[in-house]
């Protein structure tokens, strides 16, 4: 059986999202419904980090394997796996890059989702971070979807 690749799960999650929200959106308005979605996908992400944490060897987790695990899904698959990216530096304490195509913005626009897309897909990434350890935070100071140039991802390792 293979694999969803996540670009296509989150077509799949965003395909049933859709009408859901707009009827959020007709009933609650647009504030409280990207609110209620905001909670309901921080607590899918952090799910799905202590699932990818429980699965590391012994359930150990670092700051190495964060980036193992991050290079396999998204950086070395290129636009396969969702991102262009260009990555600048990585360490045992640190993942420094920035997206510059994002194919998940992209397909949330298609959807006629692009307004939520930080939602849906940005908050994500923190989120993911601290549930998988939290001792790795994101700094992350501009987004593609929210009409910057480029994503830029600083995730640091404290202890």
């Amino acid at each position: 059986m293979t694999e969803l690749s996540n670009i296509d799960r989150r077509r799949i999650q965003g395909e049933v999202i859709k009408p859901i929200y707009d009827e959020l959106l007709a009933e609650i308005g647009a504030e409280r419904a990207r609110a209620l979605l905001s909670r309901a996908i921080t607590r899918s992400a952090e799910a799905e980090a202590k699932r990818a944490a429980a699965a590391e060897p012994d359930g150990e987790t670092s700051m190495a394997r964060f980036t193992g695990m991050f290079r396999r899904v998204y950086l070395d698959r290129g636009l396969e796996g969702g991102l262009e990216t260009t990555l600048h530096s990585e360490g045992a304490d640190h993942l420094d890059f920035d997206v510059t195509r994002c194919r998940f913005v992209e397909m949330y626009r298609d959807l006629g989702l692009g307004d939520i897309a930080d939602v849906l897909s940005c908050n994500r990434d923190g989120t993911f971070a601290e549930a998988y350890d939290p001792r790795i935070h994101l700094d992350r100071a501009q987004t593609i979807a929210q009409g910057a140039p480029c994503c830029t991802f600083r995730y640091r390792w404290s202890e």
